[in-house]
């Protein structure tokens, strides 16, 4: 029986959520802080764990960060209310399987926890399998019409019989993974091995052996032999997302490897020689990390053979009732219902919503819509609030103004903060929410943006 902890500080929600999966054959347990789950998961394995964002000790991210160093292979999903939909999002980067929104609903609960949980299960040989992927039948790809789009697959065409390392840019749910397996199922690899890596959610002292291996004694815990994740790919392609977290050391490894196409397992001498193209992937501007020293010069060089960048959906309004037609089709066959569409109003507020999670939080509002819906139209009742009414949940530079007038007993420093914290946020959004080009557009630096993002408590 599959095990799983719900942490969440609202006593109610714990003991609804491990009576319901209790009824559906789970097994259970709940807690109400970090520190309680964290000395549990110490004591216990548990194939899942259904986590809040708000906790009264910590952040549904932090906790996430941390269950993935005790027990790497724990499925994790965040939940979450939709004003921090954008920080649900970004809990992917750290190796969150999925996150669900409240209200909560029963169906879709059961349904994200059978995917986590079956996406983890033993090999027959009885070892656990790796977060990694292996393109094993051909995807469904879906490119857009827009200009943009256009011009994408255009570039995977030219780009993929050739053997030339690619670097994807574009925000956090535009597709820089399906672009990555596009090229891979077009070029000569095309059915060799395609693993996907994301360098935000390894932890920096795993990164190595996730990588490159270890033999047993590398390290304390190094129990047996590990293959890294440049062997499982050898003969096909390794995606390496957010190459930008990688650690200073591991990016002088990386570079050894693409150079001398062979790999060193940590705590040994032994050359292994591969053969594995690489793609990788950022939302931060790698010339701006290269200029600031955290990025390594010769290895970006080495990496920029050729440059994809991704467009934000928001850009592409086009595009969207193209990607909704295929979430749809998708999440018919998931949910085993037959939703034929969407009506006009529905459509309309779709195509003009900003979509701070690109891609990936459109297939997730689809989702949950045909989850919803009873009929066969998907109407603006099955949209959640975000959608309906964006004004509610965001600040502008016009709330801003009208914030300092309502500032409380005529505070000019109070004033003062809640517009600056309104600019940031205007000047984060319309940077695609990168850091990088925020900075430069407020005119600050990188570390005075970090100082002020924490002040104002903008979680991003």
């Amino acid at each position: 029986m599959d095990k799983v902890l719900v942490i969440d500080d609202d006593q109610d929600i714990c003991r609804l959520l491990t009576k319901f999966l209790t009824k559906n054959d789970y097994e259970a347990e709940s807690v109400t802080s970090g520190d309680q789950a964290l000395k549990l998961l110490k004591e216990k394995q548990f194939e899942l764990v259904l986590c809040d964002y708000k906790l009264p000790d910590a952040t549904g991210i932090d906790l996430l960060r941390k269950i993935k160093i005790l027990n790497p292979e724990t499925a994790v999903i965040i939940i979450t209310g939709y004003s921090d939909i954008k920080i649900a999002v970004e809990a992917l980067r750290y190796g969150a399987f999925d996150y669900v929104t409240k209200p909560l609903f029963p169906d879709e609960i059961l349904l994200k926890i059978k995917e986590a949980i079956n996406s983890d299960q033993p090999t027959p040989a009885g070892q656990t399998k790796k977060r990694v992927r292996k393109t094993e039948i051909k995807k469904e790809f879906i490119y857009g019409e827009s200009p943009q789009a256009l011009q994408v697959q255009k570039h995977i065409d030219l780009i993929a019989p050739t053997d030339m390392s690619v670097i994807i840019m574009g925000e956090t749910g535009t597709g820089k993974e399906f672009v990555a397996n596009a090229i891979h199922e077009k070029s000569k690899r095309e059915g060799k091995p395609f693993v996907a890596i994301d360098c935000g959610a390894i932890p920096k002292e795993l990164a190595g052996s996730e990588l490159f291996g270890h033999i047993k004694g590398a390290f304390t815990g190094a129990l047996s032999d590990k293959q890294g994740s440049f062997e499982t790919a050898n003969g096909g392609t390794l995606f390496l997302d957010e190459i930008g977290n990688l650690s200073y050391d591991n990016q002088v490894k990386l570079l050894r490897v693409l150079q001398e196409r062979k790999i060193k397992r940590l705590g040994s001498n032994k050359d292994i020689p591969i053969d594995v193209r690489v793609i990788v992937a950022t939302n931060e501007n790698l010339k701006e990390a290269v200029k600031e020293g955290s990025f390594r010069e010769d290895i970006y060089h080495r990496l920029n053979e050729f440059k994809i960048e991704l467009s934000p959906l928001r850009e592409r309004p086009g595009d969207v009732q193209v990607f909704a037609k295929h979430f749809l089709k998708v999440a018919n066959l998931a949910l085993d219902k037959n939703v034929s569409g969407f009506d006009d109003a529905t459509r309309q507020k779709m195509t003009d919503y900003y979509w701070h999670g690109n891609l990936r939080e459109l297939q997730n509002v689809i989702k949950r819509a045909v989850l919803l819906c009873q009929g066969d139209t998907i109407l603006m009742e099955h949209l959640p609030e975000e959608l309906i009414s964006p004004e509610l949940n965001d600040l502008t530079p016009t709330s801003a103004n009208t914030l300092v007038i309502q500032s409380e007993d005529g505070n000019l420093k109070d004033a003062a903060s809640t517009a600056q914290r309104a600019i940031i946020i205007d000047a984060l959004k319309k940077a695609g929410y990168n850091k990088t080009k925020t900075a430069k557009a407020l005119n600050i630096d990188r570390k005075t943006l970090y100082n002020k993002l924490k002040a104002y408590d903008i979680n991003i």
